[in-house]
């Protein structure tokens, strides 16, 4: 390993048995044996199937991860981006030693800490004040040392009032505040973040990117970043690795990355998405303008018409009962507008059960770009049913305003407003 890399990943793997706990059968764990004294490799790394979670496997073994390698530089900010299911969060554990490889190794220069999951590494019973120590101490830190970093930490996480109440009483926003500041104050030479940032607020997740930069470009720290936020990922990474079914299969710059992640990203099948459902009611069916294509192109401007059919028939009462949202969402997975039939006089057509809800947008005013939809759907207030990215839509740009300019949403952000300008 080269002097400028202080973290390298070689081929490592990682296999998991369904069901299981531990590493199987008795009739298992002997058969490793017996190879294992003459001298043979363990016979159920041979077995097992990618962890594609959208289609039914026929092994007993998953490969959670797949001969990952890559190398990361002192002081380099590394994304990690890639569906859910991919094998992220499994690599930073291996990482944070966590849990150990199946095969392949891990070599690092200098302390590691993670920020993996809500309340890792505090205990629950302790205050936040001593968990701060618990955590410095674990990290090899004197006592002396992490006093000196006490109130930076304290202010940094805005827990000040409570920073002596045990950490069980803690909101799940106010522990991931303290973990962050805990993990990025103590000076790791290596900082794991795991998409537990989102679960901050918009303010805190800004201070908390801002204070990775510092650690990166400032002390010359590195860190190691996951998250489904693509702007977060450009705006603060040097390069990113894209994984897919427990594999690396791409590791290039921020744009570049981004780009092959988002363009194999688009779902095509509805039975494929990933998807929440509680109760007797979800969406069977999409079709958008007509097509049951689940990725269209339009205009800007032009009419978008969608068509959410039904897992049964309902009743008129039920029909009102239902909370029926569409969620927009940019390509870097930013919020742009929800749209509801509880916020239209839903129109009721005439008939004794219906089997589907219709919505027209008639001016659609999205610059040229590619946008996804999640349905979210409710029943009488209570949860039915949740697609993620149920469909794209792909915008064209056109002369929306008559004038010859064609916004762009890279460049112009999303939305088209109509206007009057006039000079005084």
């Amino acid at each position: 390993m080269s002097d400028d890399i202080i973290l390298s990943v070689e081929s490592v793997s990682k296999q998991y048995r369904l069901g299981q706990i531990g590493t199987g059968t008795l009739s298992h764990d002997l058969k490793r044996w017996w190879y294992r004294i003459r001298g043979l490799e363990d016979p159920f790394l041979k077995v097992g199937e990618a962890n594609d979670r959208s289609r039914k496997g026929e092994s007993d073994y998953v490969w959670a991860l797949r001969d990952v390698s890559f190398d990361v530089h002192q002081g380099e900010v590394l994304g990690i981006i890639g569906k859910n299911g991919a094998g992220k969060s499994t690599l930073l554990k291996i990482l944070s030693k966590v849990t150990a490889p199946t095969t392949g190794r891990i070599r690092s220069k200098g302390r590691i800490a993670s920020l993996l999951e809500v309340g890792t590494g505090f205990h629950p019973e302790l205050t936040g004040r001593e968990n701060i120590f618990l955590n410095g101490a674990i990290l090899g830190m004197s006592k002396k040392e992490i006093a000196s970093k006490l109130e930076d930490i304290i202010a940094f996480s805005g827990c000040e009032r409570y920073i002596d109440t045990p950490v069980k009483r803690y909101s799940s926003g106010m522990t991931v505040r303290l973990a962050f500041a805990v993990a990025a104050f103590l000076e790791p030479e290596i900082l794991i973040v795991d998409e537990v940032l989102a679960v901050g607020d918009a303010e805190f997740q800004k201070k908390a990117l801002g204070k990775m930069q510092d650690i990166s470009k400032g002390q010359g720290r590195t860190v190691l970043f996951v998250s489904h936020d693509m702007n977060a990922i450009e705006s603060l990474c040097h390069s990113v690795v894209v994984m897919e079914h427990g594999s690396v299969i791409k590791k290039a710059s921020p744009q570049e990355a981004i780009a092959h992640y988002l363009s194999s990203s688009k779902n095509t099948d509805l039975s494929k998405a990933r998807r929440t459902t509680e109760g007797d009611l979800w969406l069977d069916a999409i079709q958008l303008n007509g097509s049951d294509a689940l990725y269209q192109t339009v205009r800007s401007g032009d009419a978008l018409e969608m068509v959410f059919t039904l897992n049964r028939r309902l009743s008129l009462d039920e029909v009102k009962a239902v909370g029926f949202y569409v969620v927009f969402r940019n390509e870097r997975n930013v919020i742009l507008f929800t749209i509801s039939n509880r916020y239209d006089d839903m129109q009721i057509v005439s008939a004794e059960k219906y089997t589907s809800f219709r919505c027209l947008l008639p001016d659609l005013n999205l610059t040229g770009g590619v946008y996804k939809g999640t349905t979210w759907m409710s029943l009488r207030n209570g949860f039915c049913d949740e697609v993620e990215e149920a469909f794209h839509i792909e915008v064209l740009a056109t002369n929306y305003f008559g004038t010859g300019q064609m916004p762009v949403a890279r460049k112009h952000g999303a939305l088209l407003m109509k206007q009057n300008w006039t000079a005084e």
